[in-house]
This record gives structure tokens, sequence and C-alpha cells, in this order.
């Protein structure tokens, strides 16, 4: 089948990758525009882009789709089916109705749970032991198009949003890779999804990040890991600086201090009392600085016990 692929991060680089390896007719692919990125604001072109340009796919990064605005493109592409994998941005109706074989998304959570925009730090945050990628035909709805078929990812206590999203984005190739197949073969299942059973895992915004240790120790630990490496979860020091935190684990300490006490510093551990329990730090990056171990920052005098971290307030 002659396919549009259309994504935009690493998570669709990695699909992408694995269908033009597989040998699959790639006829074009549309991603978002360059964007400036880094201090110097250096415009850089998405993952996607990269990949297609280094094997000579044809590249498009529309400013907008709505109105018809792509609708002459897509015409002189003329796909038989469209892959989709963390494009960004809403798909219009022409679009969607365009193929012989439909719009196929690539989405990173079991659905209909985590529908939305974060599912893979979501699933953390809120966590999940299990979740994976739905291959699905696109709908007007956001995530609700029938199911084709899933591929399955535990999700570890060793788990960050960076390992984790390096699992799903190799399921999302299994699963694109078998969705083809299965549509060439007329053989792929269309499954409606419980509307019962979806939740939404919504955009992580700046509130997302902030670190409240008055929480329970594992929903504190689930937090630190589902926004490391990026974009962190962030507390603040008594000194009113920014302390981002970007590994932890859960100690078998207790303690009386109140959430947010810092109760040891040493061993290259910041041990911080939380509501029911004590989480020991091990990675951070002060305000103004580059990321460290723990043993760095105690040593540097950066922190010490009695010290109490609080969480940032955001308008």
């Amino acid at each position: 089948m002659k396919i549009l692929f259309m994504g935009t991060p690493d998570f669709a680089r990695t699909i992408l990758a694995a269908l033009y390896e597989a040998g699959h007719e790639i006829a074009a692919v549309v991603t978002q525009p360059d964007k400036p990125q880094g201090r110097k604001k250096i415009l850089t072109p998405p993952p996607v882009k990269a990949y297609a340009v280094e094997k000579n796919i044809p590249v498009y990064q529309p400013e907008a789709m709505r109105g018809g605005a792509f609708a002459d493109t897509l015409a002189e592409i003329d796909p038989e089916i469209i892959i989709v994998a963390a494009y960004g941005k809403i798909l219009p109706t022409y679009i969607l109705e365009y193929p012989k074989y439909g719009c196929i998304n690539a989405h990173g959570s079991l659905l209909p749970r985590h529908r939305g925009a974060a599912p893979i730090q979501r699933a953390i945050m809120e966590g999940d032991t299990l979740t994976g990628v739905t291959a699905m035909y696109m709908a007007e709805g956001l995530d609700t198009g029938d199911m084709i078929l899933k591929v399955e990812v535990p999700i570890t206590d060793a788990d960050n949003f960076e390992t984790l999203h390096d699992k799903m984005a190799e399921a999302g190739s299994r699963a694109m890779l078998e969705t083809i197949t299965a549509i060439e073969n007329g053989t792929a299942a269309r499954t409606p999804q419980d509307d019962a059973l979806s939740t939404y895992a919504a955009k992580i915004e700046n509130a997302d990040c902030a670190l409240s240790f008055e929480k329970p120790v594992r929903e504190v630990f689930n937090h630190i890991r589902a926004l490391s490496p990026v974009p962190k979860a962030v507390c603040v020091l008594p000194s009113g600086r920014t302390l981002k935190v970007l590994a932890a684990h859960i100690t078998d300490k207790s303690t009386s201090e109140a959430p947010g006490t810092v109760v040891a510093a040493n061993g290259g551990v910041i041990s911080v009392a939380c509501a029911d329990g004590v989480i020991g730090i091990t990675s951070v990056q002060p305000e103004g600085k580059g990321v460290m171990d723990a043993a760095a920052f105690i040593n540097g005098r950066g922190i010490a016990v009695g010290d109490i971290l609080t969480a940032p307030v955001y308008e």
C-alpha cells in the first residue's frame, strides 16, 4: 500500500523507520514545522523530518490543514493509507476520509484508558503496571476510533518516562507492522471502544511538575519518574531556589517529621519525609546548574538535614 506517514517526535521516528526498513512504500511524510531549540534558539527539524530527509522521502510541513488547506497536496500524494503517530494536530475530516484503507493511529496506551496527549507520562504518574500501544482507526473524536489491535508493555519500578517511551516506540512499530499486514490480508479487526471505561491523559503543564511531598511516598515516586528526564519534577529549597528531581527510590525508613522535611543527607541519598514514608532522592538539578547526583549536591552544601522542601506554585 502507498503510505502517507504523519508524525513528529522520536516516538514517531522509530515507527517510521520500522515501516521503511520493512520495505513499505512511504510516499511522503507530514510533520510539524521546524522549531527553535536550546538557548541559542537554533531552528531544528523534528526527528521525523530528519529521518525522512536522510532516506530521501518527500517531507511536508503545513502550518495549517483546516479549510482544505492541504487538500491539493493530499490529492497529489494520493495515499491508500495514512499512518499517524504523535503528529501533534487534530486532523480535519477531509483527511480522515481520504485514504481507501483509512487513517490508522498508533496511540501510546491501552485504549480506552489514557486518551489524550500524554498517555505515557500519565500511566506512570497514576501507578499503572501495564500499558501498551493501540492501533486504531481514527475518527473525529479524541482517540475514540475503533481499535484494531494492542501490543502490551509492562511498567516496572525501574522505568521512567525515557525508558518507557523507548519501549512504547518499539511496541508501536510492531503494532503498525502487524496492522498493515492485517489490512492487506483483509483480517483487521474493528472493535468499538467502551466510552464508559475511558480516561483522559492531559498534556503535561507546568503545574503538573510541582512536586509535593504531602502525598504518599508511592505517588511521589511515580511523579518523579513520570517526568524524568523531561520536563522534571520540581520542588523549592528553603532559599527559594528550585530543585528539579530526576531519580529516587522508595526507602524502608519511617519518620514522624512533617512531609517535605529532609531527614537524612548521606550515602549519596537525600531522604525526604512523605505522607506515609520516606523517598530517597539520588539525582537532582539545582536552579541554574546542570544535572548532578545527590552526593555532589550534598557535598556542595546545597541541602541539609532539617531543610523543608515545598511545592512551587504556578499561576
